[in-house]
């Protein structure tokens, strides 16, 4: 029985100092908000990546909106 009672003392122990350190200490919104910057920021380095490394073309032209329509009008136009 004291293995079960000093078990449960130790279970308490870490609860009440989980609850008194808060945690991890990072705000939850930053918790929330890490996946989509992370997200955003590997779709940004893929593209410059893809369009500067295999296409051959200026990391810069990646921002800019004209080459975007062009390839809109490459995949989408018909003929």
């Amino acid at each position: 029985m004291t293995d079960k009672t000093s078990a449960n003392t130790r279970r308490k122990v870490r609860r009440e100092r989980r609850k008194k350190s808060g945690g991890t200490g990072i705000p939850a919104w930053i918790k929330i908000m890490i996946i989509p910057v992370l997200l955003f920021l590997s779709v940004v380095t893929g593209a410059i990546v893809g369009y500067s490394v295999l296409g051959d073309g200026s990391a810069g032209d990646v921002f800019d909106l004209k080459t975007w329509k062009h390839m809109y009008d490459l995949i989408f136009t018909p003929g």
